[in-house]
């Protein structure tokens, strides 16, 4: 796998794919195919032809991530999954909602907005760095449930620390709670094998445009079929009271909410097959062999201390590493970009920044290097 496959410019060293993802090639060639064919007809692809293309392109991606085609929607990003799924939960007065202390700051807000104007609390459990062994993370969390918990919502992969939270274990308890259930997925497909039926949450959000690979704008919501009839769209339109049902008021009432260009979504199941054919399992290994060997050179140049132990369950193809106190985050992130050409985020997460390098197919070790290099010359 080379760059060349990808769609990025030479003169960058493109360390973020974390935020945004990349889009191979031939995976944007079939989005675009997919644009030109809607444009060429548009009722014929938007009135007679959608409903059937997305049951295909649903059950394709339902099939990568271990659940049932009629069990998920797409949506346009996990952020929009999530917040169908906050929006309709039946929060009371002094209900509490319980996180990690680490949620990606969209979600925060999410949480912080409904509880405010529901009048119930979003409880966050701070999880201390670095962290030592799964089970100190799970009681730092579970420890949060009172009575008055309804809700357990936790990151799979965590944005601002890229750490990969010991979610089976306190999904298991939340449920044995009668607690609602709730994953931010979003950097999870195509990084880790996923299988939504075995893993139990109530409701799952992923990005597809992340590690998977597919167009800007394509994501979905995935929720337990018991669970199902708690959700209300977050768009009312022809699927609310439909004339012509599908197999489910869950897909009818989030699938259609007014025009749009679904073609990042039908492009999916090409992003699928393009990790099919490239072996992708042997990519994220050596993807991974990367992000240890930034670890390693980045840690090097700081002094500090690694936020987690390398014991292969914490972090994958993305890594959160320290700096020193004191950085000027914008200064630093200007001048890797300009003097460099390197695209790395630096996030903040109670007072500390961190350097949060990601590795893809595209990505070669000399990218890390280069990256020590600069920050041994910078900080």
């Amino acid at each position: 796998m080379r760059k060349h496959q990808f769609l990025l410019r030479d003169d960058v060293v493109f360390l973020n794919h974390g935020s945004f993802g990349a889009c191979p090639g031939p995976v944007f060639e079939e989005y675009q195919r997919l644009q030109r064919e809607l444009e060429a007809q548009p009722l014929e692809f938007l009135d007679r032809q959608l409903k059937g293309r997305l049951a295909d392109a649903r059950a394709t991606l339902a099939d990568f991530v271990g659940c049932g085609a009629d069990d998920l929607v797409y949506v346009h990003n996990a952020t929009t999954g999530l917040n169908i799924v906050a929006r309709s939960l039946p929060l009371e007065p002094g209900d509490e909602v319980l996180a990690s202390g680490h949620e990606y700051g969209a979600l925060d807000r999410t949480w912080r907005f409904l509880c405010g104007k529901r009048k119930a609390k979003y409880i966050r459990r701070e999880i201390p760095l670095p962290v030592r062994n799964r089970e100190e993370v799970i009681e730092t969390i579970w420890s949060g449930v009172t009575d008055r918990t309804r809700v357990l919502f936790l990151s799979h992969i965590t944005s601002p620390t890229a750490l990969r939270l010991p979610i089976e274990e306190l999904l298991r308890r939340g449920r044995e709670a009668g607690l609602i259930t709730i994953v931010d997925g979003a950097h999870v497909p195509g990084q880790l094998d996923l299988d939504l039926n075995s893993l139990g949450a109530d409701f799952y959000s992923g990005n597809c445009h992340k590690w998977l690979l597919s167009p800007k704008g394509a994501a979905f919501l995935y929720a337990r079929p018991e669970m199902q009839h708690l959700l209300e769209p977050l768009v009312v339109s022809w699927g609310w009271q439909s004339r012509d049902p599908g197999p489910s008021p869950f897909l009818d009432h989030h699938e259609w909410t007014g025009t749009h260009d679904p073609s990042a979504w039908l492009a999916v199941p090409a992003a699928i097959e393009f990790q099919r054919t490239h072996h992708w399992p042997a990519e994220r290994e050596r993807c991974r062999r990367m992000i240890r060997t930034a670890r390693r050179l980045i840690s090097d140049v700081t002094g500090l201390e690694p936020i987690c132990p390398d014991d292969g369950t914490w972090f994958h193809q993305m890594h959160a590493l320290p700096l020193p106190p004191g950085i000027d985050v914008v200064a630093l992130q200007t001048r890797l970009r300009q003097e460099y050409g390197i695209e790395v985020p630096l996030p903040e997460l109670d007072g500390r920044i961190f350097l949060r390098p990601s590795a893809q197919a595209y990505n070669t070790p000399e990218d890390y290097e280069l990256l020590a290099g600069a920050l041994a010359q910078l900080l």
